[in-house]
């Protein structure tokens, strides 16, 4: 297939890019290499598959519109994986326009270039952030999510409403991913365990927040690539028992669905710096604080859609994961 993914540079899209072109499809990877993190990161990612044949690199903003419209003119790409974003809550509490001007108005340029081109399946990333306030465990995206708090994760439950519009009113197969804390091997600087891993190394203590009683759904970026994959390849179908008076939010009437991808298997904050200090041989000091605006305490995916109707199964353990993480960091930045 043609496919055209957005953010190519970033965590999840560089590595969902080398697994598309392995299995032989054609990518036009679209990036704007902001600077929210270290540039020269983003050109690495990019370096492992910038000289391949069947990829196409090209630095766009997706918040520009003529320009996003004339990719999707001149590529025509089947299947649409839309990852750029502006990341992060804490950041989004500081900076609320940056989330508007990216994650609301590019995300409407997307669909919109899929409306008027005949894309045959849009996939998009949406976060575990959208729960907000919720507490029932585990998430189910059969869940009401209305309580978000931070803009980072309204702005992810917006794309998830203007998808379902679009699948909706124009018959535009669409498919909402809620990621659940992703780590691994080229990480994004500003996640936990990228800044954890540099402030060990560098003898500096390490900011624990929420007193080190947080729980999160740590998930190898792998197993998400193997998701998106399973997801991009299964077009969403209308669902012929939804029904309005008892309204299902992860299916519709339209060709529209939700699903979560995490590893189901919440795992404790301080297990997760424990795995860390072993691997790295040292041990944090840790400077325990409260728990940040816009966080939430706990996160747990149910990911039984995926298992059922995709056969998806999250295999790699919090252990093997950070192990893979600490052997790329110590080389990479060796060699940097």
């Amino acid at each position: 297939m043609k496919v055209l993914v957005t953010g190519a540079a970033g965590f999840i899209g560089s590595a969902l890019a080398i697994r598309l072109l392995e299995r032989g499809d054609e990518v036009i990877g679209l990036d704007n290499l902001n600077d929210y993190y270290d540039v020269s990161l983003k050109l690495a990612r990019l370096e492992r598959v910038k000289n391949q044949a069947a990829f196409t690199d090209l630095r766009v903003d997706i918040s520009d519109r003529k320009v996003v419209n004339g990719v999707f003119a001149r590529y025509k790409p089947e299947r649409v994986v839309n990852l750029a974003a502006q990341a992060g809550v804490r950041y989004s509490i500081e900076n609320p326009l940056a989330y508007v001007e990216t994650n609301l108005v590019g995300f409407a340029h997307i669909l919109e270039g899929c409306r008027h081109h005949d894309v045959e399946h849009l996939v998009y990333a949406s976060s575990s952030s959208v729960y907000g306030a919720n507490t029932r465990m585990p998430f189910s995206v059969h869940d009401n999510v209305d309580h978000p708090l931070s803009l980072y994760a309204a702005s992810k439950k917006a794309n998830e409403l203007m998808a379902h519009t679009y699948s909706e009113l124009y018959q535009l197969p669409t498919t909402g991913l809620r990621f659940f804390t992703v780590y691994g091997p080229w990480g994004r600087p500003d996640m936990a365990l990228f800044l954890f891993t540099r402030a060990i190394l560098a003898g500096e203590p390490i900011q624990v927040f929420n007193y080190g009683k947080h729980r999160r759904d740590f998930t190898y970026i792998d197993d998400i690539v193997e998701g998106v994959i399973r997801v991009l390849d299964h077009i969403p179908e209308p669902n012929p028992r939804w029904n309005g008076a008892q309204p299902d939010s992860a299916t519709s009437r339209g060709p529209y669905r939700l699903y979560n991808i995490g590893n189901n298997s919440p795992v404790e904050l301080m297990h997760y710096i424990e795995t860390l200090e072993q691997c790295l041989g040292r041990v944090a000091e840790k400077q325990l604080l409260p728990l940040q605006p816009g966080d939430v305490p706990d996160t747990y995916a149910d990911v039984s859609d995926l298992v059922e109707e995709l056969g998806y199964q999250p295999a790699t353990s919090v252990e093997a994961g950070i192990k893979a993480f600490v052997n790329w960091y110590l080389e990479f930045y060796k060699k940097a």
